[in-house]
């Protein structure tokens, strides 16, 4: 070790340097031409001493005999004698200081730049890294959607690979159970109405012996803490495909529908849903359901307000799982415009003023803006749906191995969060709680 410390510190000096290139602004590089070297102790040697030195390292877990063999034994010393000891100059051995790591051939040699601040310093290890993430996630923070019918077993989904439509006596119970066991304890229900029981004021709606209405009191009987969030709208129910009862000239009628949500959400709250979720985006509909759910004794029911849902084109492949796309038209004199910002500040202050306990933003990624605004703007949780679009994208991106699926669906999910949102409706919940459990582990 000492010869070892001596050639490290050792000075070398080239004597006729080439004058071709200037090799000393690069670590490793030597002259063009064959050069003397000296050191410092006037010892001529070889240009194999410049290699980089590999000095010799003892660590806690090496014996003296340099096999591995655990820690250092103790000596039986007391606390008194161990530092008697130190006083007396009787310092222990301890593994030394690592050299520096070499850099590759090549690199120049440059003065440190001036920086008092230097941000990678708290990125440079996994531990750091991990001790200052701002954001976290877990599946406490996911509602997991599913789509229901009336058969028993599950239909898959085409467009939205890994999903189903699932039989509500039992594969719904077998994927509700699963999402448990990796902590997702929320979900909201979508139902696949068969096309007999569709009308044009969705009177199905509100059918108590329904196929949602069955769904709950199942759940809540295998289930009895399970979170249960339900989907408030007509267009599941309606002929017509729209969230709201059509006028024949095609006008979504405003106050009529709400009246229709406002049975509905109670039918859904006798079942035992703790959260009714209004995704029509009527004007007023918000405070005409806190007051029926009030006049019926269900003040302990929730209300999450669909309170910025955009006209999106990320929604197709939803519609597909429900056989619920418009007959003629489009939503867009009832979602919002895509291109607007502030008007989710005015939608957001309705809602508030109205009694909404839960605000959501749909889609989700496209429109992380949005969910920053109502999350720097209210004090009320915030909702993010990543919507069947979004997810689809991700699935295919991965089955065409041009993105890693995994990684992409983690930091999507991570990115809402960061965005503001305290939950989020996304189709990867089991997935995602999987990888989670699975990375504790």
């Amino acid at each position: 070790m000492l010869m070892a410390s001596a050639i490290a510190n050792a000075q070398f000096t080239i004597i006729n340097p080439s004058s071709s290139f200037d090799s000393h602004g690069y670590i490793g590089l030597r002259p063009t031409q064959p050069s003397n070297l000296k050191l410092s102790s006037n010892r001529t040697t070889s240009t194999n001493l410049l290699r980089p030195l590999h000095l010799f390292a003892v660590r806690a877990s090496d014996s003296h005999n340099g096999n591995h063999a655990g820690p250092l034994h103790k000596l039986g010393l007391s606390d008194a004698e161990c530092e008697a000891a130190v006083v007396a100059g009787n310092v222990p051995e301890a593994p030394p200081v690592p050299p520096k790591p070499a850099s590759p051939v090549g690199t120049p040699v440059v003065p440190s730049l001036p920086l008092n601040r230097r941000p990678r310093r708290n990125r440079r290890t996994p531990a750091l890294r991990e001790a200052f993430q701002e954001t976290t996630i877990s599946p406490a923070n996911f509602v997991y959607p599913l789509f229901i019918h009336e058969g028993e077993e599950d239909t898959p989904i085409g467009a939205m690979p890994g999903c189903y439509r699932l039989g509500w006596r039992h594969g719904l119970v077998q994927e509700v159970a699963k999402a448990r066991d990796v902590g997702v304890n929320s979900v909201v229900l979508f139902p696949k109405i068969p096309d007999a029981l569709k009308s044009p004021t969705g009177n199905e709606a509100y059918n108590d012996n329904g196929l949602v209405p069955r769904s709950i009191r199942l759940l809540k009987d295998k289930f009895p803490d399970l979170v249960i969030y339900t989907d408030v709208a007509l267009d599941p129910y309606s002929s017509d495909g729209h969230d709201g009862i059509v006028r024949e000239d095609g006008v979504i009628m405003n106050d009529e529908t709400v009246h229709q949500l406002c049975k509905q959400a109670v039918s859904q709250a006798r079942a035992g849903a703790d959260v009714v979720s209004p995704s029509d985006m009527m004007d007023g509909r918000v405070g005409a359901m806190r007051a029926a759910l009030d006049a019926e004794g269900f003040h302990h029911v929730s209300i999450m307000s669909y309170t910025a849902k955009y006209a999106s084109s990320f929604y197709g492949p939803f519609r597909e799982a429900l056989d619920s796309n418009p007959r003629f038209g489009d939503k867009k004199t009832y979602q919002m415009n895509p291109a607007n910002y502030r008007e989710a500040l005015t939608e957001m202050r309705e809602d508030e003023s109205e009694g909404a306990d839960i605000l959501l933003v749909k889609p989700g990624l496209p429109y992380l803006d949005i969910i920053r605004l109502l999350r720097d703007n209210s004090p009320l949780p915030i909702a993010a749906y990543q919507v069947s679009g979004e997810y689809s994208m991700i699935k295919a991106g991965g089955a065409l191995k041009m993105i890693d699926e995994e990684k992409v669906m983690m930091e999507s999910l991570l990115c809402l969060r960061r965005a503001g949102a305290d939950i989020i409706l996304t189709y990867f919940a089991l997935q995602a709680a999987r990888s989670l459990c699975g990375e504790k582990r």
